[in-house]
């Protein structure tokens, strides 16, 4: 199943800066047996929006780190809003709730999912440590939420 990463950092596209949460993504999904494609993009929202859309049409998962929080150049949240057809806040409100556990740095957290078409597409933070627990903390439900958002049959077990 292909997946994508979508790393929004100015200073990574520019070269400046090292992508070492773009890169544990993509290490994260491949040992889930996911075929990934990862792109880097600056802190502009159209260019944001536009490379969400585009690998949409192809991964069934697009995580996004960085450009989640509330400095003036993070337009994550806006640009996958502008993308997303129906949203899922669940996934979002469950990421912020662990990063604050976590972190007082989880307050400022603004990231969003939701799906296109039949794509999950997760906003997850700039940090390898917040993409690392917010990996883990969605993985358990990654499998049936790609069936349903597929239209495939599922059992819904009562525990």
């Amino acid at each position: 199943m292909k997946a994508a990463v979508v790393t929004v950092s100015d200073g990574v596209a520019a070269g400046e800066r090292d992508d070492a949460s773009g890169r544990l993504l993509v290490e994260l999904l491949q040992a889930e047996h996911f075929d990934v494609e990862h792109r880097v993009v600056p802190d502009e929202r159209p260019q944001i929006a536009a490379a969400i859309r585009e690998l949409a049409r192809t991964a069934r998962l697009v995580l996004t780190t960085g450009g989640t929080g509330v400095s003036p150049r993070d337009f994550t949240p806006e640009a996958t809003e502008s993308v997303v057809e129906r949203p899922v806040p669940g996934i979002a409100e469950a990421l912020r709730a662990d990063a604050i556990r976590q972190t007082p740095h989880g307050l400022l957290g603004r990231g969003v999912a939701g799906v296109r078409g039949q794509s999950l597409i997760v906003n997850l933070p700039g940090s390898p440590g917040g993409c690392r627990d917010g990996f883990l903390l969605i993985k358990p439900a990654l499998e049936h939420a790609l069936r349903l958002i597929a239209g495939d049959q599922t059992d819904h077990v009562q525990t």
